[in-house]
Order: C-alpha cells, then sequence, then structure tokens
C-alpha cells in the first residue's frame, strides 16, 4: 500500500522528467515525501532518456513546507530522526543541486518553509506570479533547516533574506522574480511546459546552470554584511528578547558568508536539530495545533450542520467596538447595515470606520480602489426598517441591561426568524440579555477583542439555548472574517476576561502589601506581556475597569480583591491614557511615563485597607513577581476549565494568546502551567492565602492535579461534558 505522501515521476518525449510532489493538501514534505523524492530524482539520473528534470506540486501547489505533523512524531520517537544534514547536505545538495542534469522548479500556489528550500536547490525556478514563497519556520521555534539560511541569502540578497526569515514574511511570485529568486512568470496553464523548455536549454547550454549555494553577486561585502548583521541581532533582540531562535538563525548566516557555504550549511544542520527539541518550539507547535482545533466543537461542529449562507450583517452601535466590528466585516466582503440612535452618532461612526480603513491605506495593505469597494458594503440607519433584510445581527452598544433587553425585545420584533442574534457584551449573563424574548435558542454572544478590525480572537459564547447551527454558523463567519474563534459556556467574564481578572486584581493586592507599580509591569512585559496589568488599566480605562470589577464582586465575592486605589484616583479626574493621566502620564503621542504623584494615592488606598507594606515584598525576583500575578489567572483557568465554559484547556492557551497577548513560545497560560507543574503552583497560592487571604485560595481542581500529578490541562470528566 502506497505511502500518504510521495513524488510521482513522468518522462516525456522531450525527454524531460517530471517529478510531482503529491501529498494533499499542501503537498507538504513529510519524511516519507522527501525519501521519495530522492528515489524519483536517483531513477531520473540513471535513466538514459532523461536529460532534464522538472520538479512541481499537484494540484496547483508547489509544496507548504515541511510536514508539521512530523514534528510530534519526531518529538514523541513515533518515527526516528534522520541523521543531522541527511535531508539539506545528502538530498539537497549532493543530489539535487549536485545532479549531473539540470532541474528546474516549476512553481505555483504555496512554497513555503521546506518546498522553498527544495526549489532552491534546482538551478532555475519557474512561477507564476500569485506564488506565495516564504521561510516562516520561525514561526514554530525553528530555523529553516534544508538550506534556506544559506540559499536565500545568495538569492534575493541578504537585507531581504533577513526580513524573510525573521519575519516570516513571504512574498508573491511577482516580487520573487523582481528580487531574482525566481527566473521567469509564467500563467498557471504555461508553467510546466516553460519548464520543460527551460530545463532543457540549460542542458543545451542556452541558459545559465546555477548552483544557489555558490552563487555570490547577490552577496553584500563582508564589513557591510557584518554591519547589516549586526543591527538584524539588535532588532531581533529588541523585539523578542526571550527568544534565542532568532539569534540562532542569523549566527547561522553569517556563518555561511564568513567560512563558506558548506560550513554555513553544517552549522545549520546543527542548529535546526538542537532547536526542534527545545521547549520554544514545543510551546509554538502546541498554538499552531491548539488554533486549528479551536474550531472542533462537540455537540455543535460534530453534528453534521453545514453553516448557513450569511449575506447581510447589521450592527447595533457606532462606537469603538460597533465600528471596529463593521470594518472587520466589510474587510471581508460582508455588506453591512450600521444602526445609531440618531445622525450625529451614526455620522460618527461611519468616520472612524473610514478612519480604519484608510488606516490601511496609508500603511501600504490597501489600494485606494479596494479602500472604496469596502466603503460601497457599508450602509446607516436609525430605525429597524431594513433589518428585515439581515441574516446576523451584533449588538455592540454600552454594557447596560436594561437597554440591552430592549434591543433584543426590538430584534425579535423586527429581524427574520432565521437571523442571529448576537451581542458583544464581554460580561453580562446572556439568559439575562435574552429574558425579555421567545428567540433564545438563536440568541448567542460574539464577543470581539479591541480594536476588533485587528484583534485576532473571536469569543463565541453559548448558552443552554443557543441552537447547535448558531455556533456553526458564527465559527464560518469568524474563519471568513479572519479571526481564530473559540467556543466557550455563559458566564460572567465567559473565558479570557474572566480568566484574566486577577491579573490586575493580584496587582493591586500586592501595591496595597509595598510592590513597585512599575516594577510589576516591568517584570510582566520582561516575561512577554504587551504591558504590564497598569500600562492595561489605563489603556482599558479606569471607567471600565471598575464596571467590570463591580461584575466580580457580585458573583465571586469571595475572590475579588477590594483595593480602593483605582476609585481614588477617579475621584481626582485620573482615569487612564484616555484622561492623559492613570498609574502613567501620557503626554507625547500615548508615550507612558512614570508618574510619582500616584505615591499619594497608594499610601490613602493602603490606610483605607488598614495594610503595613510588607518587606519581603520589595525584595522579590521578577520571576516571583510574574507567578504573583499569574499563578492567580492559572487557578481562575482551572475554574473555567472545571465548569465546562471552556471545552478543552488549549482553548484556554489560545484565548490567553490571541485575547490577553500571553507569549505564544511560552504556549499559552494552561501549558506554561504545566511546564511548572500543579504541585509547585497550588503550593504557592496555599502560602499566599495564608498570608494575603482568600484571593489566593487554590480550587479544587487544581489541588485535586497537585495531590495526583496530574497536568493541569488532563481533560477532566466535567470537561467531557460540558456545562452549556
Amino acid at each position: 500500500m502506497a505511502a500518504k505522501g510521495r513524488t510521482e515521476m513522468e518522462v516525456g518525449g522531450d525527454d524531460v522528467a517530471v517529478i510531482t510532489i503529491c501529498n494533499p493538501p499542501v503537498n507538504s514534505l513529510s519524511i516519507d515525501v522527501l525519501l521519495s523524492l530522492k528515489e524519483s530524482y536517483e531513477e531520473a539520473l540513471q535513466r538514459k532518456d532523461v536529460k532534464a528534470i522538472v520538479v512541481t506540486g499537484k494540484g496547483g501547489k508547489f509544496s507548504g513546507g515541511f510536514d508539521i505533523s512530523s514534528f510530534g512524531d519526531l518529538h514523541s520517537g513515533k518515527i526516528e530522526q534522520p541523521k543531522v544534514g541527511y535531508i539539506s547536505i545528502d538530498i539537497l545538495t549532493e543530489l539535487l543541486e549536485g545532479a549531473t542534469k539540470p532541474s528546474v522548479a516549476a512553481i505555483d500556489g504555496l512554497c513555503l518553509g521546506g518546498g522553498l528550500e527544495v526549489s532552491m536547490a534546482c538551478h532555475a525556478r519557474i512561477s507564476t506570479p500569485t506564488a506565495q514563497l516564504g521561510l516562516p519556520e520561525l514561526q514554530l521555534g525553528i530555523i529553516p533547516g534544508f538550506g534556506g539560511t544559506q540559499r536565500l541569502p545568495r538569492l534575493v540578497g541578504l537585507t531581504k533574506s533577513l526580513e524573510m526569515m525573521l519575519l516570516s514574511k513571504p512574498i508573491k511570485g511577482e516580487e520573487a522574480h523582481q528580487l531574482g529568486l525566481v527566473d521567469s512568470l509564467v500563467s498557471p496553464n504555461d508553467l510546466v511546459n516553460t519548464a520543460r523548455r527551460w530545463a532543457l536549454d540549460i542542458c543545451e547550454l542556452r541558459k545559465p546552470w546555477i548552483k544557489s549555494l555558490y552563487k555570490t553577486d547577490k552577496l553584500e561585502p563582508l564589513g557591510e554584511a557584518r554591519e547589516i548583521l549586526k543591527f538584524a541581532r539588535a532588532q531581533a533582540r529588541k523585539q523578542a528578547a526571550n527568544l534565542e531562535h532568532p539569534l540562532i538563525c542569523i549566527d547561522v548566516i553569517e556563518e555561511g558568508i564568513v567560512s563558506g557555504p558548506r560550513a554555513g550549511l553544517w552549522k545549520e544542520a546543527n542548529a535546526f536539530q538542537g532547536l526542534l527539541f527545545s521547549d520554544t518550539c514545543k510551546s509554538l507547535l502546541h498554538v499552531f495545533f491548539s488554533q486549528r482545533a479551536t474550531s472542533k466543537v462537540p455537540g455543535a461542529t460534530d453534528l453534521g450542520l453545514m453553516p448557513r449562507k450569511i449575506t447581510k450583517v447589521a450592527i447595533l452601535g457606532g462606537g469603538l467596538m460597533g465600528s471596529g466590528i463593521a470594518t472587520a466585516m466589510i474587510l471581508s466582503n460582508y455588506p453591512v447595515l450600521l444602526k445609531e440612535v440618531n445622525e450625529k452618532f451614526l455620522n460618527a461612526g461611519i468616520d472612524r470606520i473610514k478612519a480604519n480603513l484608510q488606516s490601511r491605506v496609508r500603511k501600504g495593505k490597501m489600494t485606494e480602489e479596494r479602500y472604496e469597494k469596502a466603503l460601497s458594503l457599508l450602509s446607516g440607519a436609525l430605525g429597524y426598517e431594513k433589518f428585515k433584510e439581515v441574516d446576523l445581527v451584533i449588538e455592540a452598544v454600552i454594557e447596560n441591561v436594561k437597554l440591552k433587553q430592549q434591543i433584543f425585545a426590538d430584534l425579535e420584533k423586527y429581524c427574520p426568524s432565521h437571523c442571529i442574534l448576537a451581542t458583544n457584551t464581554s460580561t453580562i449573563d446572556l439568559n439575562l440579555i435574552g429574558e425579555k424574548t421567545k428567540s433564545q435558542d438563536r440568541i448567542v454572544g460574539a464577543h470581539f477583542f479591541s480594536p476588533a478590525h485587528v484583534m485576532p480572537l473571536l469569543e463565541i459564547v453559548r448558552t443552554q439555548h443557543t441552537s447547535a447551527q448558531v455556533v456553526v454558523d458564527l465559527l464560518d463567519v469568524g474563519k471568513r472574517i479572519k479571526k481564530t474563534p473559540i467556543v466557550v459556556g455563559n458566564c460572567t467574564g465567559f473565558a479570557v476576561n474572566r480568566m484574566f481578572f486577577p491579573y490586575t486584581q493580584s496587582a493591586l493586592l500586592f501595591v496595597d502589601y509595598g510592590m513597585d507599580v512599575y516594577k510589576i509591569d516591568r517584570a510582566c512585559t520582561k516575561f512577554g506581556m504587551p504591558m504590564g496589568p497598569f500600562r492595561l488599566a489605563d489603556l482599558v480605562g479606569f471607567g471600565v475597569a471598575v464596571a467590570t470589577g463591580m461584575q466580580y464582586l457580585e458573583n465571586f465575592p469571595e475572590r475579588v480583591y477590594k483595593s480602593m486605589l483605582i476609585p481614588i484616583m477617579m475621584e481626582d479626574k485620573r482615569s487612564g491614557e484616555a484622561s492623559r493621566k492613570g498609574f502613567y502620564k501620557y503626554e507625547d503621542k500615548r508615550k507612558a511615563t512614570p508618574d510619582p504623584e500616584i505615591m499619594t494615592y497608594i499610601q490613602k488606598s493602603r490606610s483605607m485597607a488598614g495594610v503595613t507594606p510588607d518587606a519581603e515584598l520589595m525584595k522579590l525576583s521578577d520571576k516571583d513577581i510574574v507567578e504573583m500575578v499569574f499563578f492567580p489567572v492559572i487557578n481562575e483557568a482551572c475554574r473555567v476549565l472545571d465548569e465546562g465554559i471552556a471545552v478543552k484547556a488549549s482553548d484556554l492557551d489560545i484565548a490567553s494568546i490571541f485575547g490577553m497577548g500571553f507569549p505564544p513560545y511560552r504556549g499559552g497560560v494552561m501549558l506554561w502551567g504545566d511546564s511548572i507543574g500543579a504541585k509547585y503552583i497550588h503550593g504557592k497560592l496555599a502560602e499566599w492565602a495564608k498570608r494575603y487571604g482568600s484571593f489566593f485560595e487554590p480550587c479544587s481542581y487544581l489541588a485535586e492535579r497537585a495531590a495526583k500529578g496530574i497536568p493541569l490541562s488532563a481533560p477532566a470528566a466535567s470537561q467531557v461534558k460540558a456545562r452549556l
């Protein structure tokens, strides 16, 4: 029986062997495929009726790169690791590039990672204008391992190759041709025939026979190259201070420039091997697979339901959230009807959407023509008359229960019976919102994160009444608007906000007990968060922080720390970044500067709490601070999982990364917790609970796992029958 992945070879009357990579859906390079490529090449080289070779991919895709699912098998030992350098040196360099017969890569669709590396070992590349070429391996915590670090700089120059590798930034065929990465552009219909003729032209010396590994004309002089690499290192340290693989990638590129390409290949092969088994690679692979698993939802996607076609979307409220959601929708070609209460608010909402789109035009992400097309999909309304034509409504008004209840009663009256009624609330119970309707089966949460057209997460909230069809429909919409959707149960704060409400709470508690605001924020950003809890509170605004705090106080009174610090600051007209004063001062262009004045408010808050600063807390290391801020987050995440609010632990990992900016290279909040161990986390929380109160009390889920040595992410019985 044939292995799943293989190559097929066909020799034409022109004496050209066409080797086709066959491994649907993206022709990934599994070990099977690579060994089959080697066999096909060896056969082509031995056959007397073959003068030249063309390598291509089946079904309009060259290759999406090394088979990522093989990484897990390599980690677990299910498949044997090829010896170091076997693929990059023995197969691609000695056999393909060193062959006595010329080869040409015929590229269409995806040509990424190992796919591009195979093509660069050929003696020429012919591409379609829309093909995607790139080396995105750094996204997975590794470096290109099949010769890419050596060949790409020699084909496109050092600066462009660093950008493509360090930023995992693919380019289109058209740009690849301008850069010299591909030799000619043709239409998909002419691709293989043009490549065949090109290969014969090389054979008959009408076209140059080029081994990319030994090209030097695109490489900068050594002194200049070293300056470019030095700058790249500084940028990598600045943008990813906790990651070593971008620096290793730069070292490997430098080795090839300084000591020659063969030395570079060996350094690459050894570095790739080491990084493949690193914690960063394992974490980023976990994120890769977990992101794809969020759309598998028991009780919804396993029922054989097909998503219904959503042809028109209505959005209620043109504020920051409503305008952001509308922007995301029209960017994905959904016609949008924006409703506001009066002309002034409607025009302001439309202006916000225009500004969002114009920002994309300025950054070169959108043409003027595309801008006009997107804007033409937007219309405004002050009443409900046009709502009879919509398939999905998303309410994005202020967090006021009575107002939302009235809106949903109106929507039930004016919208067709199949229309999905969604709310963007971030904290209010959906059953409460839909209380005055008879349509609870089509009421669902569609919780976007601000700014909605930029942030990648969409929290889909289902109640015990929400129909599976509605969930399937929203998952499809999420995918079409390029969001990562997670389906969660209905509770205060849902999954993301509830899991992270202790992030700011624990920080406020420790400030009352003597810790420095800015030291906490620095420790969190050093750990990899985009901002610390106090900078985040400033960004969100104190009004929102207090309103959501009240929701948690009402629902979880036993584990809310009632700090008076933010209310005291609000009394003095400090409300965060919008008022230019919060925990930080904001003078030029949103730049946050520490403000010594906050000590006055902190002392007042301490005195109201009746707390004396703890001298021990002032001596804590960054690691200790991170644990004190994040272990309560893990504790709450365990509760969310135990109550069946989240379907699986990996969904919470994705929620923490895409919703709150938790560093992806740590794998998400639950995987990071497992890397530390339930026993250690439980011990620390229990110790703090004794010293600082019930806010830190470990939950039963965490206690059980600590006692039995079970990973936090292992499914519990309650998750299997997730509460809806």
